[in-house]
């Protein structure tokens, strides 16, 4: 009976370990840093002439002086993504204590 008890309290002492604690959590989603400057990207020529709309999604990986390190395509059109990339390459965030990873949605409309 006493080995159960003690598995017991090991698995319980541990659990918060394994699973995450909620501060921890509670830490990444406040992870949000600002955007300082916000670049407006080029609408591709190729998208305007089919007509092409819509969003694209990029997770960058900002530096802790608020520059992008790299940049990743979460989700949007490929023919507006590269530019969707070289928008966000330029943009600076707030600087912080350590690199964060922020998510851009941009939005293409035709003029």
């Amino acid at each position: 009976m006493r080995l159960w008890v003690r598995i017991l309290l090991l698995l319980m002492c541990t659990s918060p370990l394994l699973l995450g604690s909620p501060l921890a959590r509670a830490q990444q989603e406040d992870s949000k840093r600002k955007m300082v400057t916000r670049v407006v990207p080029n609408y591709p020529t190729l998208a305007q002439k089919m007509g092409i709309a819509g969003s694209v999604k990029i997770e960058a990986l900002v530096a802790p002086n608020g520059t992008v390190k790299s940049a990743g395509i979460l989700g949007g059109h490929p023919v507006l993504a590269q530019a969707g990339m070289d928008a966000v390459r330029k943009c600076k965030w707030e600087a912080s204590a350590h690199e964060t990873k922020e998510v851009v949605i941009l939005n293409f409309h035709p003029n």
